[in-house]
């Protein structure tokens, strides 16, 4: 990690630490600091100074995508660097490719945001392709946290392992139509938080894209050699005769009503396709599915 990024996180830290009034160890040996629901770090946003904790309520829905769902299975794997990390997300956003508004969530290994390898729950938004907006769970002013159960950062067990049973994280992100947040929900049940209409211009309507699957970030992509090692999903091409790679299952999205339904239109998209890949299982299923993933560097991907 550049001295640069570590002075930024560590400055984060700082910020997120100030308003502890209380710490405890989680069973996995994290340090999760609990702190006033009105101080923590999303009311530094400008747009957010006046603003009241809201509760989601879910009626009938206006035009486009207001929400998305997907069971994604949880793998834990290798990133070779420590300013690099791999996501599984659900991802719904709008606007123009170089300045889009995007809000996420799913599970991510990042040493330069956590510490660690370990692989961990998190959220992310943007208001313009990441260029001067951009972060995971509270690290900047935006993401409002309700619940005081689910720990964003927190790491993820069980995971799954080749050959081993499987296990999955259900995700789903929707847009209130009454305030116009946009709320995370953990499981059937758990909504996480929100993030505020004011943080955004064109989310503040609807999303027009809905995605799921996997990023990689990394200097060392496209034709710079040698590639990255970093896996996506779980290191393995998209493989859905046995499993062992990413997969995102019961997709779903919502559209002008409070109905979860399967997207009328699907594609898939890898930007390198000789080093992550990825299938959609669509005809031979009753539940379509998309299966995706890959390890980097290797003999296809030099």
């Amino acid at each position: 990690m550049s001295t640069q990024k570590q002075l930024e996180v560590e400055r984060k830290l700082e910020l997120l630490n100030k308003h502890a009034v209380k710490s405890i160890k989680s069973e996995d040996g994290d340090i999760i600091d609990c702190i006033d629901i009105y101080k923590q770090p999303a009311f530094d946003h400008p747009a957010l100074q006046n603003h009241t904790i809201q509760e989601a309520i879910l009626i009938a829905e206006g035009f486009s995508y207001s929400g998305a769902k997907g069971d994604i299975k949880v793998w834990n794997p290798f990133v070779e660097s420590d300013d690099e990390y791999s996501t599984s997300q659900v991802s719904l956003k709008n606007g123009p490719y170089m300045k889009y508004e995007g809000i996420e969530s799913g599970w991510a290994v990042n040493p330069s945001v956590y510490g660690d390898r370990k692989t961990r729950l998190f959220v992310y938004w943007t208001a313009d392709s990441s260029q001067r907006t951009g972060c995971f769970d509270l690290t900047c002013p935006g993401f409002v946290q309700t619940n005081s159960e689910i720990a964003l950062g927190a790491a993820i067990y069980p995971i799954s392992v080749t050959g081993g049973l499987p296990y999955e994280i259900t995700l789903y992100i929707f847009k209130d139509p009454n305030t116009s947040n946009w709320w995370v929900q953990y499981g059937e049940t758990i909504n996480i938080g929100y993030w505020p209409p004011s943080l955004f211009t064109l989310l503040n309507h609807h999303a027009q894209t809905v995605q799921w699957g996997g990023e990689v970030y990394s200097s060392k992509l496209g034709r710079t050699h040698p590639h990255t090692r970093t896996n996506m999903g779980s290191g393995h091409f998209a493989d859905y005769f046995s499993g062992n790679s990413g997969c995102v299952k019961r997709i779903r999205v919502q559209q002008n009503s409070l109905d979860l339904m399967f997207p009328p239109w699907v594609e898939t998209y890898a930007d390198e396709y000789d080093c992550y890949d990825v299938f959609y299982l669509g005809d031979y299923v009753d539940d379509p599915e998309f299966y995706y993933g890959g390890p980097g560097k290797c003999y296809k991907c030099p």
